[in-house]
């Protein structure tokens, strides 16, 4: 088991991170994080980088924070149960 500063201090990381993609995703949504080329009368725009990688991370890093936030609150994970039905 983490203690909570050790949680506290991963928690800060990931949040960091997160700003850090959300920043990134309005930079690529925005006009700035487009490149386009051209050669003669033909020409392709694309993003510097992935949107869907970057949407992905944002996603995962969402559900990091929020299990990392309910384990400072000392809430535990969910666990999953199968129910097997049986005629006797």
């Amino acid at each position: 088991m983490k203690s909570k500063a050790s949680i506290q201090a991963i928690l800060d990381t990931k949040r960091a991170r997160l700003a850090m993609y959300l920043e990134r995703e309005a930079l690529m949504l925005s006009e700035d994080g487009i490149r386009t080329y051209a050669l003669g009368s033909r020409s392709v725009s694309r993003y510097d980088t992935d949107l869907k990688a970057i949407q992905a991370a944002i996603m995962q890093l969402g559900d990091e924070i929020a299990e990392l936030e309910a384990a400072l609150l000392g809430e535990r994970p969910r666990k999953a149960v199968g129910v097997v039905p049986r005629d006797w």
